[in-house]
């Protein structure tokens, strides 16, 4: 289960609208989510898209070596934290994850606080199902 395949990341240009136009959103710094409900046709409850702002990052190294470590802590802490919340509720979700601090984050804080955003995400949505 600790991979990041093809299928778990959002690529549909039509999905993508959709989770902006409709979704719903909350800030753990340095990260900003934006989350919709959405019936997937994939084996994966979920699909991430994790995007890093040229605006605060002007070199592509610097947003892709922060993409790369929020990537992996979504891959090691995604099961845990996510997909057997998704899985027992039965439900499928598109979201995206923005990187909104100024300077480049170490590992283990990207990790602590994305722990904590996907902590609050599976929390959103146990309050609206109840």
């Amino acid at each position: 289960m600790n991979t990041f395949k093809k299928e778990e990341r959002l690529c549909s240009k039509k999905l993508l609208a959709k989770l902006f136009s409709n979704g719903s959103s909350f800030l753990v710094y340095p990260f900003r989510i934006v989350s919709a409900p959405e019936t997937l046709t994939v084996k994966f409850p979920a699909q991430v898209v994790i995007a890093v702002s040229k605006r605060n990052f002007r070199h592509a190294v610097d947003r892709n070596l922060i993409k790369r470590r929020i990537r992996e802590a979504y891959r090691l802490n995604k099961a845990e934290y996510l997909y057997s919340f998704l899985g027992e509720k039965q439900l499928n979700l598109i979201f995206s994850i923005h990187y909104i601090g100024k300077d480049i984050a170490e590992y283990p804080f990207i990790e602590k606080k994305l722990k904590q955003a996907l902590k609050k995400l599976t929390d959103s949505y146990s309050n609206e199902s109840n």
